[in-house]
């Protein structure tokens, strides 16, 4: 039976978004086109309606993550009063989020697979980071813009590193020791942007 333009605009944003949270889940060579199109209760048939290929896929999918990923950042920055950089630290390094890989961080899932896939694949991913860096920024106001591009490169970067170190031991005594410490690195950022808008 022949599905409604509608019906199969409805079809492939479900797959799109199922696909963004197995990949993280399971990395992009962790599941197949079937087992994809099966999570999602579609047929393997109506993924090539849809998509030209799973790395068509993959980018449609980790774009949609990373968007996901930015709208609750925004909010965790949006709704901190003061110690900004901290509040989204203190979000980001829980012991919560290593368990949550599927609708967790898509550079601590899947920055390690990114670069052995297509230019496209990774220009998704340049913005995904850029993103990020604009949001880290804003909560870093009143340093220089070159300052705070450096200082954000420095906090997400040691956000995701600390990430993919805390999940790679298990959620032990390490992992929470390496979530600490990188909550400490982070908020001492904090305290430095903040030194600066007060001297």
């Amino acid at each position: 039976m022949r599905v409604s333009r509608e019906q199969a605009q409805r079809n492939r944003e479900h797959v799109v978004e199922v696909s963004s949270r197995l990949f993280r889940e399971r990395g992009f060579d962790g599941i197949g086109v079937d087992d994809l199109m099966k999570e999602a209760g579609l047929t393997r048939g109506g993924f090539y309606g849809q998509f030209k290929s799973k790395e068509d896929l993959k980018v449609e999918a980790s774009r949609r993550a990373f968007s996901m990923n930015k709208d609750k950042i925004s909010k965790v920055v949006a709704d901190a009063a003061e110690e900004k950089l901290a509040a989204l630290a203190n979000f980001y390094l829980s012991e919560s989020h290593i368990g949550r890989r599927g609708d967790g961080c898509t550079l601590a899932a899947l920055s390690g697979d990114a670069p052995r896939y297509s230019a496209e694949l990774q220009a998704a991913f340049k913005d995904g980071i850029e993103d990020y860096l604009a949001l880290i920024g804003s909560a870093m106001p009143d340093t220089s813009t070159e300052e705070q591009r450096g200082k954000s490169i420095a906090a997400l970067a040691t956000m995701v590193g600390a990430l993919v170190l805390a999940r790679a031991v298990g959620n032990d005594d390490l992992s929470r020791e390496i979530l600490s410490a990188a909550r400490d690195d982070v908020a001492a950022r904090s305290q430095e942007a903040g030194a600066g808008r007060t001297s």
